[in-house]
């Protein structure tokens, strides 16, 4: 499914559905359009915000010839912990055989990322990734880089405060960006600024996606008269 998120271009959603475990997940997006779409009748969404398994879903890249960035699960999280061991390697199965695609995964549960880790085989065109919104979260990027993924990233999104001690070491990608919609949660530019500083001292490619706030779009992303849209370097060969 095509998509409006500025990092990816495709989404894939062999599994929807999810649970609230940090503060990132108080104004959940996806819950909210899960909501929606249950509420238009779309038999995807029959259970709302359920974790629910597509298994006829699972091998659907394999039918997309032209390679796409996909964010995988942007309606749920891979690594939840409704969703057996089984399901969730025959998914990156998938990932490996669909080697024209770069496929990116996000998740906040990053003890279950690590525990599974080894038995996932990580092909060089799978980015994982760890949610990181605040200081108590920080221990997922250490989580995540005992893992295999040959490219690892971290989403500050929604950031909603000052993580400035992270260490972005072994860190190839970092995504910024504030809450939007009518609860949003205030960002502090000084907040993006240290990550934008830190991601510099350590060449790590940064990518701020916005301000958020109840009207993104006119917020936009400029920062300090500048535009960050950086990408780690493909190891896939596209």
């Amino acid at each position: 499914m095509s998509t409006k998120i500025e990092w990816t271009e495709e989404t894939w959603n062999p599994i929807t559905g999810c649970t609230k475990c940090s503060a990132g997940c108080e104004h959940c997006y996806a819950a909210t359009f899960a909501r929606r779409l249950q509420a238009m009748g779309m038999s995807r969404y029959r259970n709302g915000f359920e974790v629910t398994i597509h298994r006829d879903l699972f091998q659907k890249p394999l039918e997309w010839k032209k390679s796409k960035m996909i964010f995988v699960n942007s309606m749920s999280d891979l690594f939840h912990e409704d969703i057996s061991k089984k399901d969730i390697l025959a998914i990156f199965d998938t990932m490996n055989k669909a080697k024209h695609h770069t496929f990116q995964v996000l998740t906040k549960r990053s003890k279950r990322l690590l525990e599974l880790s080894e038995n996932i085989k990580w092909t060089n065109n799978i980015w994982m990734g760890v949610s990181i919104e605040n200081k108590a979260t920080i221990s997922r990027a250490e989580d995540l880089k005992q893992t295999g993924a040959q490219i690892k990233f971290i989403s500050a999104e929604p950031l909603l405060e000052s993580i400035s001690e992270i260490d972005l070491n072994k860190i190839d990608w970092l995504i910024v960006g504030g809450e939007s919609g009518p609860q949003c949660r205030p960002m502090a530019e000084a907040w993006v600024l240290e990550l934008r500083d830190l991601a510099k001292q350590t060449n790590t490619p940064f990518f701020f996606k916005q301000w958020g706030g109840l009207r993104k779009k006119n917020n936009g992303s400029e920062l300090q008269g500048e535009y960050y849209k950086e990408y780690p370097s493909f190891k896939n060969d596209r």
